[in-house]
């Protein structure tokens, strides 16, 4: 299986933190942020990671190189200065995807998730949910929609999920992700789970700070 980092974002509310350094290139701990993915995808045994980038995408590629120290391949699909979004992102870099089911990954998240290479899609989509977090209280989906359960408790997505190629068309087209799980959800081609562990949404400074704590073990 392989996996792709969502790597394109301007990262504009961590400035100037991100003023001349890609959000996925912040130290997080002892390591830059996507670098905890790549190490993690790489003991896991997935095949290969595909990476897109936008804004100072030249600097990702410069910094992480083939992949070689990793232990693991790293493809980057360039998208140019304005990024195509989460959902366009993925679309035109499915050439680089294949036809497989992939593990899907936000760049600006932490994590202590368990990726799995080994992972049986069933549906078009697989989300990892968790529990809302303080700044997005409203969550994102309801355990109803997701087909978990029948209640209305809603989850926030993870910024982690498995996803059938299939449903994503080639071209060069700026859509949010949030496009394929709407549909996904309406034509009941979509499945969840919740994860309980380690998890942080980067976004901000504050929270950046957060995650690098725990990170290094820091009550």
């Amino acid at each position: 299986m392989k996996a792709m980092i969502l790597a394109a974002g301007r990262g504009m509310r961590l400035r100037p933190l991100t003023q001349h350094c890609p959000k996925p290139l912040l130290k997080v701990g002892h390591q830059r942020l996507i670098e905890h993915h790549i190490m993690k995808c790489a003991a896991a045994g997935f095949e290969a990671i595909v990476i897109n980038t936008a804004y100072l995408g030249h600097m990702i590629e410069t910094t992480l190189g083939d992949g070689e120290r990793y232990g693991i391949e790293l493809k980057y699909s360039h998208e140019g200065e304005q990024a195509l979004e989460t959902g366009g992102g993925i679309a035109y870099a499915k050439n680089f995807l294949g036809e497989s089911p992939f593990l899907c990954i936000s760049a600006d998240i932490y994590t202590d998730m368990p990726f799995d290479s080994n992972f049986t899609l069933n549906q078009d989509c697989h989300l990892m949910m968790v529990d809302n977090p303080p700044h997005h209280l409203r969550g994102d989906f309801s355990a109803t929609e997701l087909g978990i359960n029948d209640n209305s408790q809603r989850y926030t997505y993870s910024g982690v999920a498995y996803l059938n190629p299939q449903i994503f068309t080639h071209d060069k087209r700026a859509y949010p992700l949030l496009e394929v799980f709407n549909r996904a959800i309406q034509q009941q081609r979509i499945s969840a789970q919740i994860f309980q562990g380690t998890w942080f949404d980067v976004g901000t400074a504050s929270r950046l700070h957060a995650a690098h704590r725990n990170a290094l073990g820091i009550k």
